[in-house]
């Protein structure tokens, strides 16, 4: 069994490894998809050779094996941050894990064009599904009007269809870090929102607006952020000059840091003076000065389910059924505390 000389300076085609084992590009083809009723013997021939040549098949050889190019088209907004980017690196892994090769395109605009153009990519490299991470509303809208012809699954929207959501129940998350806040004897929290054309910011201050009117406890219209630290910072100042509240809902940790800097610059002290909850459990969160409450979202998990939901439609598996969008948790620490009284 020669090989292929190594000046030819190119890598092993799946005919090469057929060649090498001294049998068909079909046997190899059957061999790599675990195909039962294969002789030992010829299976053990050809992982030998796979292995000695240290050979991982491409995305262009599987297909020609196959006919199938097992692989996953990952779409995510250019404009995102920490939850979006994590749930893509968990997509990514979960995909790896169920013999899926990833291949991410980034929506510069959320717009028909952009998105248009995402996908005649994705055709062109034959992948069999879509999992889209983008949580602006004109992302929305555009992925409702441009025909998707692969099973695809959105890690955001709910109304895309039954079996094609992945996501956490953003509401119900809101709704814990409220609770939270109104169980420590806060009657008056403001929450700081998120972008108002993103969908996670629309839930959790749903979630948060839903809780205080369960409580029936007074409701301050809430401030629009853009989910950085230098906006949580600027809101700080200017509410907390003459504050009439005792605890602050953010929806993210980044502003939820800025506030706690702009709480130090003003002399008060967090909780004592100011309780702050946060949303998505960012890895420094427990290291803020105090540690920060927030609520958790486990993109791991998340990841398995968008790629089992996807992968189930390529299957043709029946992915209909009621939604099940799991909640976040709540993590205390020491950022949150009982008021010592009420301003104002």
């Amino acid at each position: 069994m020669d090989k292929p000389e190594a000046d030819e300076q190119r890598a092993l085609s799946i005919r090469d490894i057929a060649r090498l084992a001294g049998v068909s590009r079909q046997t190899v083809s059957r061999v790599l998809n675990g195909e039962r009723y294969i002789k030992a013997s010829t299976e053990a021939q050809v992982r030998k050779v796979i292995e000695e040549n240290a050979w991982r098949p491409n995305s262009a050889a599987r297909a020609l094996a196959t006919s199938r190019s097992k692989t996953i088209g990952l779409l995510v907004s250019a404009r995102s941050h920490y939850g979006p980017f994590s749930a893509a690196a968990a997509i990514d892994e979960a995909a790896r894990a169920r013999g899926y090769a990833i291949l991410s395109a980034t929506l510069a605009h959320e717009d028909d064009e952009a998105l248009s153009e995402a996908l005649d990519v994705f055709a062109a490299h034959g992948v069999e599904g879509v999992v889209v991470i983008a949580p602006q509303q004109r992302a929305h809208e555009a992925l409702k009007r441009v025909a998707i012809r692969v099973p695809f699954v959105s890690m955001h929207w709910k109304d895309v269809g039954d079996g094609r959501v992945a996501t956490f129940d953003q509401a119900a998350g809101a709704r814990l870090a409220t609770r939270h806040l109104i169980q420590l004897g806060h009657t008056r929290i403001r929450h700081l929102a998120g972008p108002q054309d993103w969908s996670e910011a629309e839930d959790r201050m749903n979630g948060f607006l839903a809780e205080l009117n369960d409580h029936d406890l007074p409701v301050t219209a809430p401030v629009l952020g853009d989910w950085s630290p230098e906006l949580g910072y600027e809101v700080g100042l200017r509410l907390l000059d003459h504050p009439d509240f005792t605890a602050v809902f953010a929806s993210n940790d980044q502003m939820a840091l800025g506030l706690m800097h702009a709480a130090a610059d003003l002399g008060l002290s967090v909780p004592g003076d100011l309780s702050i909850v946060g949303f998505d459990d960012i890895p420094e969160a427990k290291h803020f000065t105090p540690p920060l409450t927030t609520v958790r979202q486990d993109f791991g998990l998340l990841g398995a389910r968008a790629i089992d939901v996807l992968i189930s439609q390529i299957e043709g598996e029946d992915a209909s059924g009621p939604a099940d969008y799991p909640v976040p948790q709540l993590v205390v620490r020491e950022s949150t505390a009982p008021p010592r009284q009420p301003y104002g």
